[in-house]
């Protein structure tokens, strides 16, 4: 696999360590597949490569959780999970509380925040309550809303592919979405590795292009981390 190395540092209000993402407009989430938990369902820790359009990987993310929360809480475990870059230096830190989780009760919602780098908080990716349709706000670091992301019917589609669109706070323009891609029937139906694509506008603040890798993470867990 190559490896991208990233620009060097400092441009003008770029956190250290996200001037890669000035550059790009879209990128490639893919989960590693975890041998162990795919014959046995055993929950492991995840592991993600991030990577660019052209496939290089430009970062790496990893969670840190404990065994009993993993096999205990599954998908509803809180997180932490740590992106590298390809140094080695996190520059991303997404944390996720432990919360119940309910299509129909507007209590305990998801939420979670994001650190570029660990320390300094970015923004956060706030559950709103929705009976069918999971929707979110993505928030600064003052926590102030700056725009909406919006899923399918309970986070499901007939489609191959299933799309969170990515919405200005009057929901009047599409700017992006998030999208779980197809893998293949056999990884589908025996493990939980997943493959998400990012679409945002190259100009996005690049603070809100992390905060999205951390949505991109908060939806993975929510809708797709599932045992099979």
């Amino acid at each position: 696999m190559n490896m991208y190395a990233v620009p060097s540092p400092g441009i003008p209000g770029c956190p250290p360590g996200l001037e890669y993402l000035t550059t790009v407009d879209q990128l490639l989430i893919k989960q590693k597949v975890e041998v162990v938990e795919a014959l046995v369902g055993f929950e492991s820790n995840n592991k993600y490569e991030v990577r660019n359009s052209m496939g290089q990987n430009v970062f790496y993310a990893v969670e840190e959780n404990d065994c009993l929360s993993r096999q205990c809480c599954g998908p509803l475990r809180p997180f932490n999970i740590h992106v590298l870059d390809n140094f080695g230096q996190e520059i991303i830190s997404v944390t996720r509380p432990l919360k119940c989780m309910s299509c129909f009760f507007p209590c305990c919602l998801q939420e979670l925040e994001v650190q570029a780098p660990p320390g300094n908080t970015v923004g956060y990716v706030i559950q709103q309550w929705h009976p069918l349709s999971p929707k979110f706000i993505v928030a600064n670091e003052h926590n102030e809303p700056v725009l909406k992301i919006h899923g399918p019917f309970c986070g499901w589609s007939c489609l191959p592919d299933v799309d969170f669109e990515i919405l200005t706070m009057d929901e009047v323009s599409k700017i992006g979405k998030i999208s779980k891609q197809w893998t293949g029937l056999l990884r589908e139906a025996f493990t939980d590795a997943d493959n998400f694509g990012i679409q945002f506008p190259m100009d996005l603040d690049v603070r809100m292009k992390a905060v999205m890798i951390g949505a991109c993470f908060l939806i993975d867990f929510m809708f797709f981390e599932t045992t099979n």
